[in-house]
Formats: structure tokens, sequence, C-alpha cells
């Protein structure tokens, strides 16, 4: 059984691309139906080359945030979407979206969460604290999504060094590779239903 997944996205999208590679090519049991940004993100031009459907829906047009998240939600649920995946998606949703999708939201963090996390922790921001901080391994994360931000159970996690000349350029460039390949395989685990939570805990069926 193939899992239908909508993907958020409000940059470049190569999370989004490596889904849609491993998706294509029967890596994953899994197919993109709608991709939505809130800006013109060239997530979208990725998503037309491969026929899926694309969408803006920008906050600023509309009145409320409520209405803002239900018409990404009618969208979603228009394509059939069991999934909502966050790959790098800007807005933080409400409470309203994520009962929406309850249980059926992932995101990608480029960070060790609980480290370099929540309010004000994204995009190149984690990696030049990484850097600051002075710490020796960083990585990526792959969680539900509850009410708070990066909060959420953990699915997966892997890590990688942070080394005396590196960068925050080149911990995004290291960060980046494991995203996709951490991501595609989180949603592999779904789509088969080997995750289990209970509490804050992700036990994956093996």
């Amino acid at each position: 059984m193939i899992l239908k997944v909508g993907v958020l996205a409000s940059g470049n999208g190569t999370n989004l691309q490596a889904i849609i590679d491993k998706s294509r090519n029967g890596q994953i049991p899994v197919r993109v139906a709608v991709v939505i940004s809130d800006r013109n993100a060239f997530a979208l031009r990725r998503a037309r080359a491969h026929n899926i459907p694309a969408y803006i829906v920008k906050p600023g047009e509309y009145d409320s945030q409520r209405e803002y998240e239900q018409q990404m939600v009618d969208i979603l649920k228009k394509h059939g979407s069991e999934l909502v995946v966050l790959s790098g998606f800007m807005k933080i949703l409400s409470p309203h979206f994520i009962d929406s999708f309850k249980g059926r939201i992932i995101n990608i963090h480029p960070s060790l969460i609980p480290a370099f996390c929540g309010k004000g922790f994204y995009g190149m921001k984690v990696h030049e604290a990484v850097i600051d901080y002075g710490v020796k391994i960083t990585g990526a994360t792959v969680h539900f999504v509850d009410e708070n931000v990066d909060s959420g159970p953990i699915i997966i996690q892997k890590a990688v060094a942070v080394e005396d000349s590196d960068t925050p350029e080149t911990i995004a460039q290291k960060v980046h590779e494991i995203e996709h390949e951490i991501l595609p395989e989180a949603l592999k685990l779904f789509a088969q239903g080997k995750l289990k939570v209970i509490g804050r805990r992700v036990f994956i069926e093996r």
C-alpha cells in the first residue's frame, strides 16, 4: 500500500526531492500527493517538474491564522494526504492545524533535539549556534509534531562530527546529507506501520 504524503515547504526543497526520488525508484512506499508553500519557493518548481500539484498559500492573504491554516488543511485533504511532512516549512502551526492531522505530522529539524531547537532556531541560525557553543557533534532529528515547537516524540536521529575547521555552511552541508537519509526512512517506517508512540517514546518495529 502506498502512503499519500502532503509536503509543506518554504525553501529549496532538497528534502522534498529526496522523498520524490526514493518514492519514484521504489525505495519507500510513499507518493507525494501535493506540495504547499507559504511563498514562491523553489520546492514548488521541484513538485511541478514531477507533475505533483503545487500551491502557494500566503498567510498575509487571510484574515486570521485559522483561515490560513484551514485553506492548507482543505488542500491537503482534497489530495488525500494521509501524512503531512514539514520540510523546511518556516511557519509555526497552531493546535487547529495539528488537531486536523493528529499524530500524522512529521518534521525534520537540523540539530539533535533537544539541543538547538525551539523558537528562533531555524535554518543557518541552528548551525551558527552549534559553532558558537563549541559542541563536538550535531545532526538532524525527525520527530512527530505536537502543539509546541520542536517538542514532539523523536522518531530518528543521526549525528555528524563538528570539526575544528567547520563553519556554519559546512555543517549545513553535512546535516543536509543525513536529512536526505533519515526523513525518507521515517516516512517508510510510518507507511509500513512500524512506529508506535508511547508517551514521549517512539518504538520502531524491526
